[in-house]
């Protein structure tokens, strides 16, 4: 039997656990700071924070400039590197920090799968600041152990300082590479964003769902033994969206699982759009609109390897990025074009109801948002009039004008934002 196979035959996954990491060349801020990311300075000010001896801390930046610190391997709770100093042998060099329990992942993937920016934000190798409330994901002064097999007793040592900015680099390539340190790797972070993604689809596709008429089947047997039948159930109104296709598993003699299901989804959706308006939606539509459509359909938040490559794909051809598809995709799925429309398009209203919607929100209760063309906002919520007449709701990060639709559009700008609040 074949050794690199499993009792049942299935091939192992590949363990991420284990990741090595070649010599990089060092390179600070336009700051001046080592790293360029918010969670790579944080991991460098816990250092630091912690450091005894700031003369080491300088000598340690200065081996890592220089090029000391050797191939890096990260595993859970643990970075190894082997750093040259003054001596012709190099030192082995380790940090150690706490991994993060079931409880705190638990909050993470919550926290994570709860906004579409942020898994975006995730799979484009950001980290949203709204996840720095994870109790124990960014290290704080004291998390970081040290340890050296030179004989400086320094805390740390220039060997180990030299490590942790090297690895603040590293950091702020990947931040699945904080996460790995915190104990978890990139598959099993995708996997659990994954699941939570499909409950959270599913919860939404059973909520919209209609309850469907029936026939008792007493009324059936009778029929069938020559009784008459009964009156047959009204239609079915026209539900609110198309539904979402069945998932079809992977099969090697089978059509590709995800072409199968873009043409069940683009046939779901373009008779859906003949049944209730009798227009085909797709002849008037731009490549990008196209393109966001097609991506919108699609189950997920481009989170499986399967869409996460149609995101790439799609992104590629048009010249944009997979971010700015998410984007679109969920302004998409906010309003259809119209929501696109609303997220690229700023415009001019006429005054009415843009010039009505700040005193009724001040009456209701609602802080001061300020104007600029058909948007209200303030440092993280934010409402846009449509050309059609709804407020179409956003969020960002407070401070870093990153709007991500959010909610369902309202023609009542208070209901928008009571929405966005969860009021």
């Amino acid at each position: 039997m074949n050794r690199a196979r499993t009792a049942r035959g299935a091939v192992p996954r590949h363990d991420d656990r284990r990741r090595s990491f070649p010599q990089v060349a060092p390179r600070e801020a336009p700051d001046g700071r080592f790293a360029s990311t918010w969670w790579g300075n944080a991991w460098v000010d816990a250092l630091e924070d912690t450091a005894l001896d700031p003369a080491r801390l300088a000598r340690g930046k200065a081996y890592a400039r220089r090029g000391h610190v050797d191939a890096i391997t990260v595993t859970p709770g643990r970075v190894v590197a082997s750093v040259h100093g003054t001596r012709p042998r190099p030192y082995r060099t380790e940090i150690r920090m706490r991994t993060l329990g079931d409880d705190g992942w638990e909050r993470f993937l919550d926290e994570a799968a709860a906004r579409p920016d942020h898994i975006a934000a995730l799979l484009d190798k950001d980290v949203p600041h709204a996840l720095e409330a994870v109790t124990g994901l960014l290290p704080a002064p004291g998390d970081l152990v040290p340890d050296c097999s030179c004989p400086d007793d320094g805390y740390p040592c220039k060997h180990a300082a030299a490590l942790c900015y090297q690895a603040a680099r590293l950091l702020d390539e990947d931040p699945f590479v904080l996460f790995l340190m915190r104990g978890r790797g990139e598959q099993e972070l995708l996997a659990g964003l994954t699941r939570r993604n499909a409950v959270r689809s599913a919860a939404e596709t059973s909520a919209a769902a209609p309850p469907m008429p029936t026939v008792p089947a007493r009324a059936a047997l009778d029929a069938a033994a020559g009784a008459a039948l009964p009156p047959l159930p009204a239609p079915l109104p026209p539900p609110a969206r198309p539904g979402r296709p069945a998932v079809f598993p992977p099969d090697p003699a089978a059509p590709d699982p995800l072409a199968l299901d873009l043409l069940a989804t683009e046939a779901a959706a373009r008779a859906h759009a003949f049944l209730t308006t009798g227009v085909d939606p797709v002849a008037a539509l731009t490549p990008w609109q196209d393109a966001v459509r097609l991506a919108a359909a699609h189950p997920g938040s481009g989170l499986t390897a399967a869409t996460r490559a149609l995101y790439r794909d799609l992104a590629h051809a048009l010249d944009r990025t997979p971010t700015d598809l998410a984007r679109a995709v969920a302004a998409w799925r906010q309003g259809g074009a119209e929501g696109l429309a609303v997220l690229e398009e700023p415009w001019d209203p006429p005054a009415g109801p843009f010039d009505r919607a700040r005193p009724a929100l001040l009456a209701s209760g609602f802080p001061a948002l300020r104007p600029w063309r058909n948007r209200l906002s303030d440092r993280s919520l934010q409402l846009r009039l449509g050309r059609d007449g709804l407020w179409y709701g956003y969020e960002s990060d407070p401070g870093r004008e990153d709007w991500w639709p959010r909610g369902d559009p309202d023609p009542d700008p208070v209901g928008a934002l009571s929405a966005l609040l969860g009021h």
